[in-house]
């Protein structure tokens, strides 16, 4: 399969199919479809006549309204496939109908703009709009709260709600969307119409103003172009997204509707150019904020379609990551951008989800666009690197620039003579990287500006990734080879070759260990630094434009080509019992996965390139607990809840406190019931009672009788229990019993008593012996192996209390006990030796003063 594995994919609202809309009681629920099948039923039609639309009129059974391209609009009868009637149109292709609350009366929207109100019954019209804007009619739907309002959407995004009883234009929605608005519907007896689009939003308007206009409630959006950079931020429950749509994204990776919209749109006025910043959370109201960014006048600007995020975090020790972000989250800015083409940097504050301020100008005098960007280690400085080779340092803080890194070798006086493709910082602010599209690597000092070192590498270099506790930095050149390089040593110390196409993205893991890349091949490439080797790589049919890891390594973050959603892998080395990468890594071999689906529960079907990669699968082979697996001298505990085997415990004492004070009363009429015996299993047995009818007439010896009446209500517990032993894995056994209630393990461990000590059978042959012996064999084997710890040992004392007394009885079983209390003895003894020495340390640190 692969160490990560398809998860699910966030930011995907809609597509360009309508959405349905079902109220089921009180609640109303929207079907959405985003790369769903559908049911096509067909009828036979006229050559001549090409369907665009379909509708089914209220009370008109078994009939549906066809619209077609050429302008006519047809009756059919899907029962019987005929043809009822045909009605001329409007010289119009037709692209949307609706029925209205009013019975015979549908509204019928056309290519050129025109709505038509219109009586099938009669074949009357009754009313007639035209859209304002350009573009065809899309979507319509009749309110049915008492107004006579009719909602129609347009190509072009916008929303026209008309006065059916004054026959005009009521109000307008300009800008409603992005795209197409692909459906309408207002929601049965309330004020409330919801809109989606082709730009993968979803919005509900609500009509309570005074003049009647709607304004917007709440929504649910994505990009509505697909994302070119992601990044993981803070302690990697969010992720930051930035694309072609020109907006600035925060995803929450556990809550789907945790989502933060940072968006900037070009504006009308030339002399006032303002971003536009809206937000929601959790489907709350949207609030709708104008910001002043800038004076200058940006002719035929688009803002947001290239754009380069550097995120300041602070990850000098693990636990501090999340509070030295906070602090400089509130401080000031913490999120800088760069955008396609413009030669200004944009900062942001993601605590209050504002623009910042400040906008960051390199080299007023020769201004050329911003490449690239970074923030240094301590959050108060800004890199910015231009096309023009110029490095800049600026304060966050007052937004005042620090400085300039000149190379007083260069021709220009700057610092590269070809255009800046990455900066980076140290993580104790000491050197400066800086790398040039013409192959130029080079070191400054960060505080001083000077140059201290530089090399070549040869190629056009594309693309850096520095990483800043081991020091290594990752350049991706023209020759599709991704070299590292040692910046305190200043040499080439690993070199990894596989890509066929342009690489698109590196990222580096928190830990420094591995280095993923992308490229235009479709292929994720997993690199291992310190073996320098590739330990896995699959290949998806879209390919990957931007990729970001977790800071814990859990989950891998990947934008696609033509894709608007960001998916989700998993790393299953952090969520199985098998920790080894080895076991999921498919080395050299190439794995192709298909894309996370849109839910979690899916499942992505795997299918390889070359030849089986042999690798285990320990989700589909069963679990066995190995002494590999454990960490030496630990235990590992079973993870239920404290309740559940410490009433295993305390058993007999909730018994007798749950003891009913009065005994139940016999019912005056008891119903009759089929002569039935219950199993354990719950499982309802018939076959015993002929055995008590041949019981009763004398048939069969006493022993005959009882072997098979032990048989025929044998538990799963004894099954599982034998099959176990016989297999010599206990996995299966140990999920049963994990899985029962304390009074049903009690109940399961009461039945193998020996109630009857004057049976013939003598020694290891009795079926109690025999299932006592294989349960001591399990304890020994799963204190060996130290599993399921804690809840071992409430079963263990029950265990001893119910047949402590059988145990001492049989020489053989007293050996069994000898083995277990040596087992027992020897893991407990490693474990309190380590929380001596640990409680030791404890006790000496808090005393000393440090």
């Amino acid at each position: 399969m692969g160490i990560f594995e398809p998860f699910r994919a966030i930011g995907c609202i809609t597509s360009g199919v309508p959405v349905s809309v079902q109220r089921l009681g009180t609640e109303t629920f929207v079907t959405v479809s985003v790369g769903k099948a559908f049911q096509i039923f067909n009828i036979s039609l006229d050559q001549s006549f090409s369907p665009s639309c379909m509708m089914h009129p209220d009370t008109y059974l078994n009939k549906v309204l066809v619209g077609s391209e050429q302008g006519p609009m047809q009756l059919w009868n899907v029962s019987t496939k005929k043809k009822i009637f045909e009605f001329k149109g409007w010289d119009s292709p037709i692209t949307c109908c609706v029925s209205s609350p009013a019975l015979d009366v549908v509204a019928v929207g056309c290519a050129d703009g025109s709505i038509h109100v219109h009586n099938i019954r009669y074949d009357e019209e009754l009313v007639t709009f035209t859209h304002s804007t350009r573009g065809s009619v899309t979507a319509l739907s009749f309110c049915t709260d008492g107004q006579p309002l009719l909602a129609s959407g347009g190509s072009s995004g916008v929303i026209s709600v008309w006065n059916l009883e004054k026959k005009r234009l009521q109000s307008v929605v300009r800008e409603a969307h992005d795209s197409v608005i692909t459906s309408l519907h207002f929601f049965a007896n309330e004020p409330v119409l919801m809109s989606s689009s082709a730009d993968n939003s979803i919005k509900m308007w609500i009509f309570d103003t005074t003049d009647g206009d709607p304004r917007l409630l709440r929504f649910r959006s994505g990009h509505s172009a697909p994302p070119l950079c992601i990044k993981f931020y803070a302690n990697g429950r969010h992720i930051l997204s930035a694309g072609q749509d020109r907006a600035f994204r925060l995803f929450s990776v556990v809550q789907v509707g945790a989502t933060i919209i940072y968006n900037q749109y070009k504006k009308i006025k030339k002399k006032e150019r303002k971003g536009i910043l809206h937000f929601s959370y959790r489907s709350t109201t949207t609030k709708l904020l104008k910001i002043k960014i800038s004076m200058v006048d940006f002719a035929g600007l688009h803002l947001m379609y290239y754009i380069i995020i550097c995120c300041y975090l602070f990850q000098i020790l693990l636990f501090l990551v999340q509070t030295s972000a906070e602090i400089r989250e509130r401080d000031w800015c913490n999120v800088v951008t760069c955008h396609m083409d413009t030669a200004q940097t944009y900062v942001w504050r993601l605590q209050n989800f504002v623009l910042g301020e400040h906008i960051l100008n390199p080299c007023p005098e020769n201004p050329t666009p911003v490449k690239a960007c970074a923030i240094s280690a301590c959050g108060n400085f800004a890199i910015l690197g231009t096309a023009g080779g110029w490095i800049e340092r600026f304060n966050l803080q007052s937004g005042l620039p620090r400085g300039a890194y000149i190379d007083m070798s260069e021709s220009l006086r700057c610092a590269h003579d070809s255009e800046v493709v990455g900066v980076a910082c140290d993580s104790t602010n000491t050197l400066m990287i800086s790398a040039g599209y013409q192959g130029d690597i080079k070191v400054w000092d960060f505080k001083e500006r000077e140059l201290k070192s530089r090399w070549e590498i040869g190629f056009s270099v594309v693309k850096i990734v520095y990483h800043r506790y081991n020091g290594l930095l990752a350049t991706v050149a023209n020759d599709l080879a991704i070299r590292l390089f040692d910046v305190v040593a200043l040499r080439l110390v690993r070199k990894f070759d596989g890509h066929t196409d342009r690489i698109t993205d590196l990222c580096f893991s928190e830990d420094g260990k591995w280095l993923l890349s992308s490229s235009m091949d479709g292929s994720l490439r997993i690199w291992d630094v310190i073996l320098a080797r590739q330990i896995d790589a699959i290949h998806v049919n879209v390919p990957i434009t931007a990729l970001s890891l977790s800071p814990n390594m859990d989950i891998l973050a990947t934008a696609h080509v033509d894709q608007n959603g960001v998916y989700l892998w998993v790393n299953q080395t952090m969520f199985s019992s098998t920790s080894t990468v080895d076991s999921y890594a498919s080395g050299k071999e190439v794995v192709s996965v298909k894309l996370p689906s849109i839910s979690s529960i899916e499942h992505s079907q795997v299918e390889e390139l070359d030849e089986v990669v042999d690798a285990s699968q320990p989700k589909d082979a069963p679990h066995v607990p190995t002494q590999v697996n454990q960490i030496p001298d630990l235990v590992t505990l079973s993870l239920l809840p404290k309740s559940q085997w410490q009433s295993l415990i305390n058993l007999d004492i909730i018994k007798i406190r749950n003891k009913p004070i009065e005994p139940p009363k016999k019912p005056e009429k008891a119903p009759f019931f089929l002569p039935s015996v219950p199993s354990l299993s719950g499982e309802i047995l018939f076959e015993p009672g002929k055995l008590s009818v041949e019981e009763r007439d004398g048939a069969g010896d006493g022993k005959q009788m009882k072997k098979t009446r032990l048989d025929s209500t044998s538990s799963r517990f004894l099954h599982l229990l034998q099959s176990s032993n016989v297999a010599d894995n206990y996995g299966a056994f140990t999920d049963y019993i994990k899985g029962l209630s304390p009074s049903t393990l009690d109940m399961e461990l009461r039945m193998l008593q020996i109630i009857d000590d004057n049976d013939d059978e003598q020694g290891e042959k009795r079926p109690e012996l025999v299932s006592i012996e294989q349960l001591m064999d399990y304890f020994i084997h799963e204190l060996s192996c130290r599993n399921n710890f804690e809840f071992l040992q409430a079963v263990i004392r029950l265990f001893l209390k119910i047949h402590g007394e059988t145990i001492r009885q049989h020489s053989h079983l007293q050996e069994k006990a000898r083995k277990l209390l040596d087992i027992q003895c020897n893991v407990w003894q490693r474990v309190d030796k380590m929380f001596q020495s640990v409680r030791c340390v404890v006790g000496f640190l808090s005393n000393s003063h440090i």
